[in-house]
């Protein structure tokens, strides 16, 4: 298992620009993924962006070239840089990673999928609001 404590959420103006960052316990090894969600109450949890340890990253179509996804692993920190924000964008953002030989395999796939079971391993949450 692995530690993850976002920080960086806040409130901003629409338009505005904010990173969030996501500190591991530990480094993952290949075949892991990390990655971004979000979540407003009332509505299903949504993936934002996931990257696997290969480098491999998706993101969801309404933030792509908006948001972007980085990893440091000399720090074990994931990031999420966030540009032109939207009121929709509002939401408190997770870090989640899929960490062991049942999960990391199957992290990509049920990422495109929309099935996030595979994340065994979240952070606590960082809220996001962005105001008009």
């Amino acid at each position: 298992q692995v530690q993850l404590v976002e920080s960086g959420g806040g409130s901003v103006q629409v338009g505005g620009s904010l990173r969030l960052s996501c500190a591991a316990s530990r480094y993952l090894t290949s075949g892991n993924c990390m990655g971004w969600f979000r979540q407003v109450p009332g509505k299903e949890r949504e993936g934002v962006p996931v990257i696997i340890t290969d480098g491999s990253i998706r993101y969801l179509d309404s933030v792509k070239g908006r948001f972007t996804i980085s990893k440091d692993n000399a720090k074990n920190t994931l990031y999420l840089q966030m540009n032109s924000l939207k009121p929709e964008d509002t939401a408190t953002y997770y870090c989640a990673a899929a960490v062991g030989p049942l999960n990391g395999p199957y992290c990509y796939g049920g990422w495109l999928r929309g099935d996030y079971r595979p994340f065994n391993n979240w952070g606590q949450g960082t809220q996001v609001t962005v105001s008009s």
